[in-house]
């Protein structure tokens, strides 16, 4: 461990201010990762992780699947990971309406797979 950091996140929600303290650790010395770079990390770290695992959360309800045994929740994880890569490898910009318009047309669902037909 290099150094050692508090990150203090304060927002306002329909009026109501809260703040919230972290702290975090890093084996990068401080001359290679200042205060800003620091932040800038750490942000980088939550956009990955809005990016990844909110959509997978929300979007596909992974958090609500009730597949807890077995090889199943790791199969189900791996094919979310497939269906959202390739809404995303095809340029979908809105990955919750792409999702409802595969629901209502399967057809156009697995032509994402097989393109040619």
């Amino acid at each position: 461990m290099a150094q050692a950091f508090k990150l203090v996140r304060e927002r306002t929600i329909r009026g109501k201010t809260t703040t919230e303290v972290s702290y975090g650790i890093t084996s990068m010395p401080a001359d290679l990762a200042d205060a800003p770079a620091l932040l800038r990390l750490t942000r980088e770290h939550w956009g990955i992780e809005n990016r990844v695992f909110h959509v997978r959360d929300v979007t596909c309800g992974e958090d609500h699947c009730r597949v807890r045994t077995g090889d199943a929740p790791i199969i189900l994880s791996t094919l979310r990971n497939v269906a959202l890569n390739l809404l995303r490898w095809t340029g979908v910009d809105n990955i919750a309406a792409a999702l409802r318009r595969h629901a209502a047309h399967p057809l156009e669902a697995l032509a994402l797979i097989k393109p040619d037909g």
